[in-house]
């Protein structure tokens, strides 16, 4: 082969060249960085602290954010993971939460391709819009699996909250993905 001859490219199908420890453990943790954050969230948000609200009102933002923009991190296991512990956590009817969660999920990921491109207001109105629809399924679920009706003002505290907290959730999240972006794009 001469100096001069033109590099070819490796055939089609042949494996990357193995990665070292290192990489392969910073690939993984970047992976499990959304599942274990959320959890450790609602873990912290579930202690007693006068609004039991508030670990569902922070999960939404959380799964929704990372749905959206890195949802290999986000995927339906691990909404189904944080939406059993967080049943757990809250002492809610089995599965509330599970169902509630992975409803949003789905329409975050149906809507993430154009949800990316948009704004921050436009994101934040249709999580707005996509939070509302989970807290009444898990008020609606939480009165079919209790034969009764449960109070709305624990649904509506949980929507405001969820609501009022997500441009500071969205933030601190944009700043971790952007970071974990930068990472990935290392050589």
């Amino acid at each position: 082969m001469s100096a001069n001859a033109p590099l070819r490219a490796p055939p089609p199908g042949r494996p990357e060249p193995p990665q070292d420890l290192a990489r392969r453990l910073e690939a993984l943790l970047r992976l499990v960085f959304p599942l274990i954050s959320t959890a450790l969230v609602l873990i912290l948000a579930a202690t007693p602290t006068g609004l039991p609200a508030l670990a569902f009102a922070l999960a939404m933002p959380a799964i929704g954010f990372w749905t959206v923009f890195r949802p290999a991190g986000m995927a339906p296991p691990i909404v189904f993971l944080l939406g059993l512990l967080l049943d757990l956590l809250t002492m809610a009817p089995l599965g509330v939460h599970i169902i509630a969660l992975l409803a949003l999920h789905g329409v975050a990921m149906r809507l993430r391709f154009w949800l990316a491109r948009q704004g921050f207001v436009m994101v934040w109105l249709c999580f707005c819009l996509g939070a509302l629809a989970a807290t009444l399924l898990a008020w609606g679920l939480t009165a079919i699996l209790l034969l009764a009706l449960p109070p709305w003002q624990p649904i509506f505290h949980t929507l405001l909250l969820s609501a009022g907290l997500y441009p500071m959730i969205a933030t601190l999240l944009s700043r971790a993905h952007e970071a974990m972006r930068r990472a990935e794009n290392l050589p």
